[in-house]
């Protein structure tokens, strides 16, 4: 929200319908082009991120994200499953998970929420 305000071209998605989206344009041949608007979006946030298991193809698209985007742009990648079961989610032949861990984790600044669901508060008032 704070992005937005300050005029930060920020782009939110969830997690599993850029990846389908991005499998799609592959299909018909506009992936580079998606890829290209994702990369020039300032801030780019990733929302339940590992909800789903990733196939090969999600893997190689994910890789592509965070690679495009590593060290030039800002990635938030929200999740409900902790850091230390995303290799298992991204899953597949270990070298891309490492390779797409190292980009995320190792840059990164991490934020541990703890309490009830914002959402669980909404619900209470109405």
């Amino acid at each position: 929200h704070q992005a937005c305000l300050t005029g930060i071209k920020t782009l939110y998605t969830v997690t599993a319908r850029i990846i389908k989206r991005l499998k799609l344009s592959k299909v018909d041949g506009t992936y580079l082009k998606e890829l290209e608007k994702l990369t020039k979006s300032e801030l780019l946030i990733l929302d339940d991120f590992g909800l789903q298991a990733f196939d090969n193809q999600d893997r190689e698209t994910l890789m592509d994200i965070i690679d495009d985007r590593h060290g030039k742009r800002s990635t938030i990648i929200s999740s409900q499953i902790p850091v230390s079961a995303w290799y298992e989610i991204i899953g597949g032949e270990g070298t891309i998970a490492d390779a797409i861990l190292d980009r995320i984790v190792n840059s990164s600044h991490r934020i541990d929420l703890k309490g009830e669901s914002l959402r669980k508060g909404i619900l209470k008032k109405e």
